[in-house]
């Protein structure tokens, strides 16, 4: 992950214990501050619930528009293919 420099904001959460200890290990075994953990973790959600919103939106365009394959495509496709299925 690239550091990048710009202000930081401290805050307080809650986890439960369980998580909590589990993500201390994982910072030690990573010899990372918990706070990096923490950031790196937020930062990965944060990226996934991003691409999630490009996914719906892109099955939002082509989901009005018909699946199946155009026939004329779908008879230049088999005509390329020299092989039996």
């Amino acid at each position: 992950m690239t550091r990048l420099y710009c202000s930081l904001v401290k805050t307080a959460v809650s986890i439960p214990d369980p998580i909590f200890e589990a993500a201390d290990r994982l910072a030690r075994r990573r010899r990372i501050s918990r706070s990096e953990l923490y950031a790196e973790a937020l930062a990965r959600l944060l990226e996934a619930d991003e691409s999630r919103g490009i996914t719906e939106r892109l099955d939002d365009v082509y989901g009005e528009r018909p699946s199946e394959l155009d026939p004329g495509l779908a008879a230049a496709q088999a005509l390329a293919i020299d092989e039996d299925w």
